[in-house]
């Protein structure tokens, strides 16, 4: 199993990006953490620390799955280069890991 975590400019994008991966059967359940702050250099290379608000996706998914999902969310997310990347689980509850396959293709 493994968790996907993806960044998004609003709540919105972020249950849209969610409902499309989940009716597409790529994942079993998502979790949206809305209104973070964000410090980053922005623009790239200017030495700026920019801030600014961005909501969470976590998308939770098989290991095979990664490469689709990045697909499917860079098709429709509006950032050009959005955070996006796995984090391995390595421990998890039997039964939720098994309803979580039981609702994937």
């Amino acid at each position: 199993m493994i968790i996907i975590y993806i960044t998004c400019e609003s709540l919105k994008q972020a249950e849209k990006i969610g409902r499309h991966l989940l009716e597409k059967r790529l994942c079993g359940c998502v979790n949206i953490v809305p209104q973070i702050i964000s410090l980053s250099f922005w623009p790239p290379k200017t030495g700026k620390i920019s801030k600014g608000e961005e909501t969470i996706l976590l998308v939770k998914t098989k290991e095979e799955n990664f490469e689709t999902i990045e697909k499917e969310v860079l098709k429709i997310h509006s950032w050009q280069t959005p955070c996006l990347f796995s984090l391995k689980i390595d421990h998890v509850n039997k039964n939720y890991y098994q309803w979580l396959l039981e609702e994937m293709k």
